[in-house]
């Protein structure tokens, strides 16, 4: 006894000193092998002190010992094992308890070491584990608990065995246990999970049959699968039973609705409940800051950034804005809509208000800035981030090589790989993944098979990813029949399939196939390239195998089908695809009824195009600028103005605000039915919302000029000359030609004028029917003032002509690549038009000399011949 409390003494004074505490107690162990009951109480002592020290080799060395007595201490075995898995150590916890059921086969501990054991097994993801020690537990026929089904049904719905999940539901009563509110709430969930809704409902009949009464946790899981459904209607008479059953909705309820609305979209219905939960009249629960947040998030989803900024205010007002967490969702609301130097004031806010940014609330601000191509602000930040004491992570780096390789700067992305290595932060696949991606954006071939050498010699190796980001990189750059053949090498070899790519063999090995397995991304990858390539039936093959290798098409792959359909003019077998796809259960989406709509207007059936888009409303998806673009194009061909001005309304109505291509649609629209007065409002409201665009003027001056409106393309024409635009794609010409004919000479003339102060370069040909005019007026002066301008742009268009007769590019940008053409014909003409000799008999008389002197041109062609 008395050597017993020394040990026990010994091992507290050195309990800092597992090293020596466990030779103290080993040699004591050794002298008492014959008799384990003197060091119970240092047993108690000694294994914590290892656990701590994480000292599992002498855990595992003092199981050995106690093996050794002649009577193993069954009670102290099954404590190490329990230590163990209370510490998380499952493990070692289980491969000791594996063991001693081996050797021990009587008697079984209690269940509630087996409890301990299942949980912990299934919270470090060891399924085989439970597995064993349940077919353990019905082999020695130890009594189970509820508590036991509970964990394990819940296992098994977790792993989506819901089948396996209701059948050892049924087995509990059995084995004498009865189902409890846990029990059902957990079965609850799984129906949710597998989207069994409806289903899982009839548990509330059963529970009643039984004597128990329905909690609000399960009524609210209900309702949130309801919700995550679309049935919204559903969910609130499910809300109305709650109460009749006595049970009052509480904040998670009404949180559960209101995310679920502003998931889908339905920010206003989510914004009504949300204030009829602040008015205190109707006595419902009061919003908590989960509430707030959600809402925040929903406002800035939707693009309300008034509204979103107002509950910002209330939330500082009521000091609900006070963990970082809040922060965040604000943060990345004002990134994602572009806010990002509001989103930087909110950083210096945060640390202000007593809030210290996590990595997260940096990395959300950084990647914003690098996705909108401010990368000195994203380094600045970093800089601040590393001042406030968080390490740059990960994400941070990859944001950053994200950020450079978009641009095409790839010697600094090389530097932040090399910084990230310094700092001690590992590339991950993603990493590599950008750079991969980046490489084969460019090109750059060889370069991305050593980068997938050396991915391959790293533990994560090459994943999915990086073999979808390949095969991705060959559609595109038309080597489609090899991507197909990697997806069908990929089956086999996993990311070895990439080992030969055709400009060299790279020694690729995948040492766990099954990771690198085609999915759903890879098929629509090639499918989408062979459609391009206008293979549908190979594509279509493609569609059958990946069904037949378990993988289920989304509503991508089938608006791939339909886009190329459409696209080929093959609306019936697009429809014929629509069936097959709402039969596989995939919703229509936005750009499925684009695809639709595009069809549609491709075979000139507008009435059908509405019908889809009526369609779309009822259903709930809400048509995009493209949508309304698409439909205003097939109006444009249709010369349907009234139609088009009903789309426009619309827009505007729903919030969709026309961009550059809208306004072009509804300008050409209004011009070919002869409405220019709407055409020139519509031209005023987008250049007022998109700015003095070129294009804009082009396409107003041409519309006008080809619909007779003369003077006013003239000053639309003079307003695009002092604007500097480029006015090659003005067709001014036939504007000069126009207002000479209508002998509206003076305008012509002033336009030339202007021209020439502007500095534009046009055909010399233009001056012909002016001079000729003003030559009629006796205007002399001014006709050796054009004259002169004529033949000093008469000779620069020879010039160029001769020297660089690929080089088209005169002042102004692009002007006129047939410029000096109307030019060369006339002065090579014979057809007795006089203009053209008179004025170079003029010039042989003394005219110009300073300007066009013969000797000086070749000079000038002199000096340039030579370096050739």
């Amino acid at each position: 006894m008395e050597q017993t409390k020394m040990v026990a003494k010994a091992l507290l004074r050195n309990s800092d000193n597992p090293q020596l505490a466990w030779l103290l107690f080993k040699r004591t162990l050794a002298n008492n092998i014959k008799d384990f009951s003197f060091s119970h109480h240092t047993f108690s002592l000694i294994v914590p002190i290892l656990l701590r020290a994480h000292m599992f080799s002498q855990l595992d060395s003092l199981h050995h010992h106690l093996l050794l007595f002649p009577t193993p201490p069954h009670h102290a075995l099954y404590s190490v094992v329990k230590m163990l898995a209370e510490a998380g150590r499952i493990q070692q916890a289980f491969s000791q308890f594996q063991s001693l059921r081996t050797r021990l086969a009587t008697p079984p501990p209690s269940i509630v070491l087996y409890n301990l054991l299942i949980r912990t097994s299934i919270q470090e993801k060891f399924p085989n584990f439970v597995s064993w020690l349940y077919k353990d537990i019905i082999f020695f026929k130890v009594k189970l608990q509820t508590y036991t089904f509970n964990l394990l049904i819940g296992a098994l719905c977790d792993a989506g065995r819901l089948e396996d999940a209701c059948q050892l539901f049924d087995k509990m009563r059995d084995k004498g246990c009865q189902p409890n509110e846990y029990t059902f709430g957990i079965l609850a969930r799984g129906y949710c999970c597998d989207g069994l809704v409806d289903k899982g409902l009839e548990l509330l009949d059963l529970m009643r049959t039984m004597g128990l009464v329905p909690t609000a946790v399960m009524y609210n899981t209900f309702v949130a699968g309801l919700c995550k459904d679309g049935k919204d209607d559903e969910a609130e008479r499910l809300v109305e039973r709650m109460k009749e059953d006595g049970l009052s909705p509480n904040v998670v309820t009404f949180n559960t609705r209101i995310s679920s609305l502003c998931k889908a979209g339905k920010i206003l219905e989510a914004s009504r409940i949300f204030r009829d939960m602040q008015t205190s009249e109707l006595e419902l629960p009061k919003p908590n800051a989960v509430t707030h947040n959600i809402m925040l998030d929903g406002f800035y989803r939707e693009r309300m950034l008034a509204e979103a900024e107002a509950l910002v205010i209330s939330m500082k007002r009521d000091s609900i804005l006070s963990c970082v967490k809040s922060y965040n969702i604000w943060l990345l609301g004002l990134v994602s809509n572009g806010k990002l130097f509001e989103a930087q004031a909110v950083i210096k806010e945060m640390v202000d208000d007593g809030v210290q940014p996590n990595a997260h609330s940096y990395n959300i601000l950084i990647n914003g800035l690098c996705k909108s191509g401010m990368l000195a602000d994203a380094r600045r930040v970093v800089s601040l981030m590393i001042t406030g004491g968080v390490s740059p992570d990960v994400t941070t780096y990859s944001a950053l090589l994200q950020g450079y390789c978009r641009k095409g700067k790839n010697v600094e992305a090389n530097k932040i790989l090399n910084e990230m290595t310094r700092a001690g932060c590992a590339p991950n696949a993603y990493t590599y993944n950008i750079l991969l991606h980046s490489l084969w954006r460019e090109g750059r071939t060889e370069e991305a098979e050593r980068l997938m050498q050396k991915m391959n010699e790293r533990e994560d190796g090459l994943d999915t990813v990086s073999c979808n980001i390949v095969i991705g990189g060959l559609c595109r750059s038309g080597n489609v029949d090899k991507a197909v053949e990697i997806v069908s090498e990929m089956w086999t070899h996993g990311s070895a399939a990439l080992g030969n790519l055709g400009n060299s063999y790279i020694g690729l090995v995948d040492e766990n196939r099954k990771k690198c397995l085609p999915d759903l991304i890879t098929y629509s990858t090639i499918i989408n390239g062979l459609c391009r390539d206008g293979r549908l039936d190979e594509a279509k093959k493609k569609f059958t195998e990946m069904l037949g290798r378990n993988l289920y098409p989304d509503s991508i792959v089938y608006d791939i089908f339909l886009y190329n359909l459409c696209k080929r003019g093959k609306i019936s077998s697009a429809f014929q695809v629509l069936k097959d796809m709402e039969r596989k259960g995939c919703n229509k989406t936005l750009r499925t009824y684009n695809c639709l709509l595009f069809g549609l207007g491709v075979a000139n059936q507008i009435y059908e195009m509405f019908g889809q888009l009526n369609e779309m409303k009822e259903i709930g998806v809400s048509p995009n600028v493209s949508t309304y673009n698409i439909i205003l194009n097939s109006l444009c061909d249709g010369q349907r103005s009234e139609e088009a001005a009903f789309i426009l309304d619309e827009m505007l109505q729903k919030g969709v605000t026309p961009n550059l291509n809208s306004y072009k649609l509804l300008i050409k629209t209004f011009c070919r039915t002869g409405e220019f007065r709407p055409a020139q409002d519509v031209f005023e409201i987008a250049i007022s919302v998109c700015g003095h665009k070129e294009v804009l003027y082009t396409l107003m001056f041409n519309e006008l000029l080809l619909g007779g409106e003369i003077l006013e393309a003239k000053q639309l024409f003079e307003a695009s000359i002092e604007r500097c635009f480029d006015l090659s794609s003005f067709s001014y010409k036939d504007l000069i030609d126009k207002l000479c004919i209508n002998e509206n000479f003076d305008h012509a003339h002033d336009i030339l004028k202007k021209m020439v102060q502007q500095g534009c370069r046009f055909d010399p040909a233009l001056f012909m029917p002016v001079i000729d005019y003003l030559l009629s007026k006796g205007n002399k002066h001014e006709v050796n003032e054009l004259t002169e301008r004529m033949l000093a742009m008469g000779s620069d268009v020879e010039v160029k002509n001769m020297v660089h007769k690929d080089d088209k590019q005169l002042n102004h940008g692009r002007q006129h690549k047939d410029i000096g053409s109307d030019w060369q014909t006339i002065l090579h003409r014979d057809d007795g038009s006089t203009i053209a000799l008179k004025t170079l008999k003029r010039v042989q008389k003394g005219w110009g000399h300073s300007n066009l002197s013969l000797a000086h041109k070749t000079d000038f062609l002199d000096d340039l011949d030579a370096p050739f």
